[in-house]
């Protein structure tokens, strides 16, 4: 694959060469099924607008150049090579926008996971114009690194999803600012130390006729208006979610495990997708993130803390649902005892979250609730676990 600047080669990585001989020799046309499409399109998506390559089969160059982002110029653009057409883009920032488009004008869109296209074929000159002609090699080679890409309805739920996750924390951080300034105040606090909850309706009752000085009480009742319309919003989005509910199946069949409520139910679905992508739990829990990071040289193999990647989403639900988990079951309250007693809390809390995780990929895969034990069966199993 040769992309000239000016009179200069780019310098690419070694895998370059190899990836050359394949398009050259169309080696993965009989054995993989690439290059079956007869127009490949790569897109370089930027903010303001893209860089499309298009080529045929053996890689001749039929149009290329730049547009701005609007949906008539992407049609426009390929108008004359929708037929029998793929096209490639890397995951990014408000990659949906450009998929929407291209889904709607060619036969095939397919999603590029762009830390493993760098490893393939990162070149040291870096344009848009050899960004998207590696992509359109690599889309006919049928090298293309895939990211799942989920139905339009369940990135819809997901937006509602993390929106309301936005608003809990924006909420919770406006109530830490209301804490501090009262902090200020220790005579009310002595007043007040009897009151649990200070965002409450007794405290909510207090916060509002206590003697503060008036620049702190002027912050005070902003903040606390500021709640309100949150709560407002929260509440609106928390309606949406129920009414989703309803007709979720795979969310009643995730609120059945213990510690997942509604709303991790939901989150948990939406942004699984389609559990049969992964084949096996360990799979499931590469995805997530609750697995630890190995390494091995010599025939010596560490294995130390969880990995960092994953769905920072999906990892946040099932370690903050290990809490109410083992309030709530027996069961897993003795599989955490067990753990507690050969390392410390956060581990246990970790391993627990796994446990979760499998339960949940489970009761996904085979369509089914969770099956609590009853205590004679759960009696036997700690015998069993005794001797």
């Amino acid at each position: 694959m040769k992309t000239m600047l000016g009179n200069k080669k780019a310098a690419t990585s070694v895998n370059e060469s190899s990836l050359k001989w394949l398009l050259r020799t169309n080696y993965f046309n009989n054995y993989r099924g690439a290059a079956m499409s007869k127009y490949n399109i790569g897109v370089d998506y930027h903010k303001k607008f893209s860089y499309l390559v298009v080529k045929d089969k053996s890689g001749t160059v039929l149009r290329s150049g730049q547009i701005n982002n609007t949906r008539a110029n992407v049609q426009s653009f390929l108008k004359p090579f929708k037929k029998d057409s793929s096209a490639v883009l890397e995951s990014c920032r408000n990659w949906c926008v450009m998929h929407d488009w291209l889904e709607d004008t060619v036969d095939e869109v397919i999603l590029a996971n762009p830390f493993k296209v760098k490893a393939i074929a990162e070149a040291k000159i870096k344009t848009d114009k050899i960004d998207a002609t590696i992509l359109s090699d690599l889309l006919r080679a049928d090298l293309i690194p895939q990211c799942y890409i989920a139905t339009r309805e369940v990135r819809d739920m997901r937006s509602l999803l993390r929106e309301r996750i936005f608003f809990v924390r924006l909420r919770t951080m406006t109530k830490n600012r209301i804490t501090t300034i009262f902090d200020r105040y220790p005579e009310e606090i002595r007043k007040q130390k009897a009151q649990t909850d200070l965002f409450g309706k007794k405290g909510r009752l207090n916060l509002e006729n206590i003697n503060l000085r008036e620049p702190d009480r002027a912050v005070i009742d902003r903040e606390l208006n500021f709640i309100d319309l949150i709560n407002m919003f929260i509440k609106e989005i928390e309606d949406v979610i129920s009414e989703n509910y309803k007709e979720n199946q795979s969310a009643k069949y995730l609120k059945s495990i213990p510690g997942i409520g509604q709303f991790f139910a939901m989150l948990i679905d939406a942004e699984v997708g389609d559990i049969t992508r992964f084949r096996t739990a360990k799979k499931f829990a590469a995805y997530v993130g609750i697995v630890p990071s190995t390494y091995s040289s010599g025939g010596r193999t560490v294995n130390g803390r969880i990995i960092k990647r994953g769905n920072k989403l999906l990892r946040w639900a099932f370690i903050e649902a290990v809490v109410p988990a083992i309030s709530s079951n027996e069961e897993l309250r003795y599989e955490y005892d067990q753990l507690r007693k050969r390392m410390n809390w956060n581990k246990a809390k970790v391993v627990m979250a796994r446990k979760l995780l499998t339960i949940a990929y489970k009761c996904l895969k085979e369509k089914r609730n969770f099956k609590k034990l009853n205590k004679l069966e759960l009696e036997r199993k700690i015998l069993m676990r005794a001797s």
